[in-house]
């Protein structure tokens, strides 16, 4: 029996990277065969575009994310504790990718996004969609940290989608300045908006 191919899982992998460290407009399907060590044959045997590709990296990439979140979102953690926890991971992964590729590369969803949301509605849907499952762990945390009366907020929904835009905004500068330094303000911000003191 043969040995099952890993061509397709090499470009899935291949596009995330390329797409995070660079941009989706800049990398086209022969850097994608190239990074992957897979010819453009079988690119073509398992994606009809670089948008199907992408669709799928995404997907995957989400996927894996999740598991964390479910982790890091676990209702046995106090729930700001959830959040700021949250923050802390997105420092420590964005510490790692700057080791690796020597500049800092923020949110791989809000830079997609941020490029294709006028021109590719299937990507730019798809990224919504992933945006809003990911707002509903702050707003969790929120509505159980009401419940315990450590915030006071009358739209959970609303304080979410706020913290939310605020972290992805310092990703987003950071960056931008390849600074970072521009992460160090994650918690203390954060706490000033939901009004958690300490």
């Amino acid at each position: 029996m043969g040995r099952t191919s890993t061509a397709k899982d090499r470009l899935i992998e291949a596009m995330i990277e390329l797409i995070w460290a660079g941009s989706y407009g800049s990398t086209s399907v022969d850097h994608i065969c190239e990074r992957a060590g897979v010819k453009k044959g079988s690119f073509y045997h398992f994606f009809e575009s670089k948008t199907e590709l992408a669709l799928a990296a995404i997907d995957h990439g989400w996927t894996e994310h999740r598991k964390e979140l479910d982790q890091i979102f676990s209702p046995v953690v106090p729930p700001v504790e959830r959040i700021m926890h949250c923050f802390r991971n997105f420092r420590q992964e964005q510490e790692e990718l700057f080791e690796k590729h020597g500049r800092v590369l923020g949110c791989p969803i809000h830079s997609l996004g941020a490029e294709v949301s006028t021109v590719d509605e299937k990507l730019r849907d798809k990224l919504q969609e992933i945006l809003s499952q990911f707002i509903r762990y702050y707003e969790s945390a929120i509505r159980d940290a009401q419940a315990q009366g450590s915030i006071v907020t009358h739209d959970a929904m609303a304080l979410a989608r706020i913290v939310f835009a605020y972290s992805e905004g310092l990703l987003l500068h950071a960056r931008m300045w390849n600074d970072l330094g521009r992460l160090d303000e994650f918690e203390s911000g954060a706490k000033i908006i939901l009004g958690v003191k300490g």
